[in-house]
């Protein structure tokens, strides 16, 4: 009889196998470098040793890294030394568009194969994919300046004669299985209905779209249902007449199917897209735990298939999703960027969600497990999501490079997530939301914080 914590079962074992290959095909170098004569010369900063110099980032200085990092790496080494010049020229030839292949053509096909089926969480059938956006604060290189446009600080008085380069952060997010889909960087001037609707190359037939109320709006409603997919958006109180009478109810638990329409300034370009001139959807009401009420918009019409009384929990999903934007800059420490370019700010947030991936995919298969045994303990366990950063971070060389077999490595870092647990207490309710502070946000980030990479 197996152990409950005996080695895993090596679901993720091809998956590593593949990653492995390919940081080291001499096609992903050809397709991923600057320039045609970018990565030709035998040199200690080849293609895959600065993929995996990017993919172990760390919050140390590039000098200090770069000698751990060669230490580790290979004997062979040890000796070198590269200069943070070096390293800089190095990873200018390298596309963040890499890391983007990785996850797109390798992690996120593993995940959703129809072998994978029963672990992948789903919700009557749908996957749940949320948007959402958050701003970065970004180098104050001039390129950077450049590409995302600088912003004047100012307070109550005024101009404060600072400034500060801000970045809007889009992210495509499975849900119920912690996956980023599709992350994009772009200047704060892009709305996030727009960066939005460039996403949708990424969202499938049957696919639900949860948004926030900033977010909806007919063009985007409109081309999620041209794509076979469909939404559930929460309304302002200033949006559609159906969702301004149920504000005015002021009831839960109302739903209400109707038709909306192009607004008049919108209809040339839904022509030119071929999108319907009105589309058929359904408003429901739902009364927050803390007493508020929203109105959701949605394409899920029929009551019998998708009960009123569900989407409360459905739209809560959406919370996922703003814990992930928190985990990128606080865990993963996504604004300590490891360059000051362009570029380098597009590297450090594709291998950040890459990363992120590769931890969900380990953990999910672990926390399995934890479940599995939830009748030994007083309170349920789950996975420390800091701790298996960490795991996955220490060993990271050995996973991806090492002669070591892929699947002792995983094995090795499953161990590690599974031997540190955290007790899940249900019952405790949640503190209450302070209002933002900067005094209080100083001291987290000067003193709390603690980041794994």
């Amino acid at each position: 009889m197996q152990n409950k914590w005996s080695v895993p079962s090596g679901r993720w074992t091809v998956l590593f196998e593949r990653v492995r290959e390919g940081i080291f095909a001499p096609g992903m170098r050809v397709r991923h470098r600057r320039h045609e004569k970018d990565f030709t010369r035998e040199r200690v900063l080849t293609f895959p040793v600065v993929m995996l110099l990017l993919l172990q980032k760390t919050a140390r200085s590039a000098q200090r890294h770069l000698q751990s990092f060669l230490r580790e790496l290979s004997a062979d080494f040890k000796t070198l030394s590269v200069t943070a010049g070096g390293w800089t020229q190095a990873r200018a030839k390298l596309l963040d568009s890499a890391f983007i292949e990785l996850n797109q053509s390798i992690v996120l096909p593993a995940f959703y194969a129809p072998e994978q089926a029963q672990h992948c969480r789903r919700w009557r059938g749908h996957r749940m994919l949320g948007v959402d956006s958050s701003q970065l604060r970004l180098p104050e290189h001039a390129d950077v300046v450049k590409e995302f446009g600088a912003v004047e600080a100012a307070n109550s008085l005024g101009p404060t004669g600072g400034r500060y380069v801000p970045g809007r952060l889009s992210i495509l997010y499975d849900l119920l299985n912690e996956i980023g889909v599709d992350a994009r960087l772009e200047p704060v001037g892009c709305s996030e209905a727009e960066i939005a609707l460039r996403q949708l190359s990424h969202v499938e037939p049957g696919d639900v779209v949860i948004w926030d109320r900033g977010y909806t709006g007919f063009m985007l409603m409109a081309q999620v249902r041209a794509r076979g997919a469909h939404f559930v958006g929460r309304c302002s109180k200033g949006s559609f007449a159906a969702a301004q009478q149920l504000f005015r109810i002021n009831r839960a638990g109302h739903s209400e199917v109707t038709r909306v329409w192009v607004p008049r300034e919108q209809r040339e370009q839904a022509q030119e897209l071929g999108l319907p001139m009105e589309l058929t959807v359904r408003f429901v009401s739902v009364r927050l735990p803390g007493g508020e009420l929203e109105v959701l918009v949605s394409s899920l019409l029929e009551e019998s298939d998708y009960p009123t009384e569900e989407f409360l929990e459905v739209y809560h999903w959406r919370w996922n999703q703003e814990t992930y934007h928190q985990m990128l800059k606080g865990r993963l420490d996504l604004e300590n960027w490891s360059g000051q370019t362009p570029q380098a700010v597009h590297q450090d947030l594709q291998v950040a969600v890459l990363v992120s991936n590769l931890e969900s995919l380990l953990s999910q298969e672990v926390q399995e497990q934890l479940s599995a045994g939830e009748g030994e303990r007083m309170y349920p366990a789950r996975v420390n999501r800091a701790n298996s950063y960490h795991a996955l971070k220490e060993l990271m060389l050995e996973l991806l490079c090492s002669r070591q077999p892929v699947e002792k490595v995983i094995a090795q870092i499953q161990i590690w997530m599974r031997n540190n647990p955290v007790s899940v207490r249900s019952t405790r309710p949640p503190p209450p939301r302070r209002p933002p502070s900067a005094n209080r946000s100083y001291h987290y980030q000067r003193h709390l914080k603690k980041t794994v990479f």
